[in-house]
């Protein structure tokens, strides 16, 4: 099955063209990962239930009968409706798959198998797929596989929530699905270097995601931490442990900005900038140490400062004497910042329904154009004649010869 789905005016030497996905995956990890493919090239052919589609299709908000959710993880795909119990839509499936570079899935464990099309049964039919899961705990070795797991559960087990939000608050979860968001990444990593493998080997591979593991992965210094002392993290807001202060968030005259003057000579810098050099020869503040025992003595004499400007004047200010530092923004303002445009990372959705602008992608390559335009998610169902005609269908084998539809891959 030839690539035919790509960005209007974008070129066709993205990294990843010539490949093509079939996407069985919902809602958002297994989604993300496969728009970060398409948006690079891929043809990523999205497998979807008959009745309803994809559950995110019903996520708010909407617009005009078309759910934002669901389009901001769903664009440059191509979709076709297919019930993985009907004998006639698992030859349409399996010819599908057959074309294909990779499959991903996000059911849990032992549903594709029940289906037919667990990861031994597709690799022994076909040798190079890269068979792509996601899933809360895994294909093996956890004794959590079996359990249904949602973003905020991964969040909650592996203490990501306890190390987040305010010292002394209750434990609080990130505020992006940042289990669903980690493993879509990871996903697509993953993905991508079985690509790689397959090009040197001729074979394909499983590349098994759990959510747990990815949040796990996440926590880097507060494993580190734990492993090294005993102690047991807690919440620490926007303080970073292990680095010297400043380094976090302090109060101007119109709001808050972050200011990360995590050594010696940044500090310096700083004391200089807010214009009391004195500040950083002060023995309370005199070296990292010194600074970690009295910070919030050190706090209460920048925020003095601080208060006599405001957030813009003092970024203005700071960035000037090379101090990391920067406003603390709403989506709205971040959105406003030039940066946004002059990255394209608020791109035109075309034909779209709910967003006619979605985020950019972050991944920019030196010979190939930047992503400036997508395709807008998919209606339901909405390439089913395309991709049947790419295949050689015949009419008795589409919709016209179906009946008695399912809701598609029980989850």
């Amino acid at each position: 099955m030839s690539p035919k789905y790509s960005p209007p005016g974008d070129a066709d030497d993205r990294p990843l063209s010539g490949i093509t996905v079939v996407d069985l995956t919902r809602v958002l990890a297994g989604p993300y990962c496969t728009m970060i493919l398409a948006d690079h090239g891929a043809r990523v052919i999205k497998v979807e239930r008959p009745q309803g589609g994809d559950d995110a299709r019903g996520y708010g908000p909407h617009a005009g009968g078309h759910s934002a959710y669901f389009e901001s993880v769903n664009r440059n795909k191509e979709s076709i409706a297919l019930d993985l119990r009907s004998a006639a839509d698992r030859r349409i499936f399996e010819q599908i798959v057959g074309e294909a570079d990779v499959l991903t899935e996000n059911f849990r464990p032992g549903t594709m198998e029940r289906l037919g099309y667990g990861w031994p049964e597709l690799h022994e039919r076909f040798p190079s797929l890269i068979y792509g899961s996601v899933s809360g705990f895994g294909q093996s070795g956890s004794p959590h596989r079996d359990r249904p797991a949602y973003d905020m559960v991964v969040q909650g087990m592996s203490g990501m929530m306890s190390v987040t939000g305010r010292p002394g608050g209750e434990p609080t979860r990130v505020g992006v699905s940042i289990g669903d968001l980690a493993a879509g990444l990871f996903l697509t990593v993953g993905i991508t270097m079985a690509l790689l493998r397959r090009a040197r080997t001729g074979k394909g591979s499983q590349v098994d995601i759990a959510m747990l593991d990815c949040q796990l992965a996440l926590l880097e210094y507060s494993i580190g931490r734990h492993l090294v002392t005993g102690e047991v993290p807690g919440p620490v807001g926007t303080y970073r442990p292990g680095l010297p202060p400043p380094f976090g968030q302090f109060r101007t005259a119109d709001g808050h900005m972050v200011i990360a003057a995590g050594n010696d000579k940044l500090f310096a810098g700083l004391c200089t900038a807010l214009g009391r050099p004195g500040l950083s020869q002060d023995p309370r503040f005199a070296d990292g140490e010194s600074r970690k025992d009295n910070e919030a003595g050190l706090t209460k004499e920048i925020e003095t400062v601080l208060a006599g400007g405001s957030t813009e004047h003092w970024c203005e200010v700071l960035g000037a004497g090379g101090v990391p530092c920067g406003p603390i923004n709403t989506v709205d303002r971040m959105l406003a910042d030039p940066h946004v445009a002059g990255r394209s990372m608020l791109v035109d959705a075309v034909g779209g329904g709910a967003l006619t602008k979605v985020v950019g992608t972050p991944l920019k390559f030196s010979d190939v154009p930047d992503l400036t335009r997508v395709t807008a998610a998919p209606a339901l169902d909405q390439h089913r004649t395309g991709i049947l005609g790419d295949l050689g269908v015949r009419t008795e084998d589409g919709p016209e010869a179906r009946t008695g539809h399912g809701n598609g891959p029980a989850s």
